[in-house]
């Protein structure tokens, strides 16, 4: 199988990952937080290193900040929800996933106001358009770093910048960048992150987190149990206990641990520069077949490791089926859960092809695709 839909997933996963989720799982996976034997001791050091690695791969000075949850979904609710109050307004973009999307529309019922930004055919946004948008009511800007549909690198440092200005709070969405675009959250004045821990970095799936910068104040969604303040029934806001409630997902916190490691050793630039040539062939081998219609900028250094198409009169549910059942090649038709993204790029009732590269990825893997979508476009 040649995987081409590291966009929804990583894979494969680093070997040695899958090695230290087994050891925790075998010599020392206690509850962290919960009691004060070896095994449990041991375990809340192990996640306090990956804590630390985070920090040091985002530039984050206090770990504590940094909140695992299941998913990046869990960590953009936990930003969006735990922030916003009756009377604000945000500010969002047209190529925001669902996962941005939906809960904002669901907070309109509490008197929350969304203005949502149209970005340009190739999903690329002007700050300025952003700008013209923020009124008195204006609390935060939410923004994808790059687009799961096209690939689009959003100008994350120009909108951070703009938000310092303001006074405005501001969201980034890396789900298609950590560990794939360099992130430094002081650079780019970003104040809420969300993470996956399974795609970029390489960890397992079931593993996420968040950055609240100090002194953003954030309500939990969640309540229930911490390992703090037992005796108190109003849920703690202490970071990062009182956002953690219940028992994490240690095995895997620590497998993303491994794999985060992994990637500083690889080196992000690497990887940006390694992709970012696998996605040069693979755009411009598509863009030079007549009958296929490739979306996202042409500029292969203005997005992350995706191409996104279609072939002219062939459904693309119907092209991935074949690329799979035929040629034996991993890829993702439909809409990719950003409806408006594919409104915005002309898609709509059509939705794409998505292809999506990872460092395992060789340069074989991007010339057989092109060579299979040449001959299903022929038939």
């Amino acid at each position: 199988m040649i995987y081409l839909d590291n966009g929804a997933t990583s894979f494969p996963k680093p070997k040695g990952m899958l090695l230290a989720m087994n050891e925790c799982i075998q010599t020392y996976c206690g509850n962290p937080g919960r009691s004060g034997h070896r095994m449990s001791m041991r375990t809340g050091e192990e996640i306090y290193k990956v804590r630390k690695d985070i920090g040091k791969l985002l530039h984050i000075d206090d770990c504590s900040r940094l909140i695992f949850t299941v998913n990046t979904t869990e960590a953009l609710n936990l930003g969006i929800k735990g922030v916003l109050e009756i009377g604000d307004h945000v500010i969002t973009t047209s190529m925001e996933h669902n996962s941005v999307l939906r809960p904002l529309k669901s907070l309109e019922s509490y008197g929350i106001e969304t203005t949502i930004i149209s970005c340009a055919m190739d999903g690329t946004l002007n700050p300025e358009t952003v700008r013209k948008e923020i009124k008195d009511n204006t609390k935060m800007i939410v923004c994808t770093h790059a687009s799961n549909v096209t690939g689009t690198i959003m100008p994350i440092k120009e909108l951070g910048y703009l938000a310092k200005e303001r006074n405005l709070i501001f969201m980034v969405d890396t789900a298609q960048s950590a560990g794939c675009l360099p992130i430094n959250v002081k650079e780019m004045n970003i104040d809420l992150l969300a993470a996956p821990g399974h795609k970029g970095l390489l960890g397992p799936m079931g593993t996420g987190f968040l950055y609240a910068r100090k002194g953003i104040k954030l309500r939990p969604i969640k309540e229930g149990g911490t390992g703090t303040r037992s005796r108190e029934l109003i849920q703690p806001y202490d970071f990062p206990e009182g956002y953690e409630a219940g028992t994490i997902n240690v095995p895997g916190i620590v497998g993303l641990g491994y794999s985060i490691k992994h990637i500083q050793k690889l080196g992000v630039e690497n990887i940006k520069a390694y992709e970012e040539e696998l996605i040069r062939i693979l755009d411009e081998g598509l863009r030079n077949m007549r009958s296929i219609t490739v979306y996202g900028p042409e500029d292969c250094r203005k997005k992350a490791g995706i191409v996104s198409f279609n072939i002219n009169n062939k459904s693309c549910e119907e092209v991935c089926d074949k690329l799979d059942s035929v040629y034996g090649i991993a890829a993702r038709g439909g809409y990719h859960c950003a409806g408006l993204a594919h409104k915005t790029i002309g898609t709509y009732e059509t939705g794409t092809i998505r292809m999506s590269v990872g460092p395992y990825n060789t340069k074989r893997d991007i010339y057989a695709a092109i060579e299979a979508i040449y001959q299903i476009q022929k038939m």
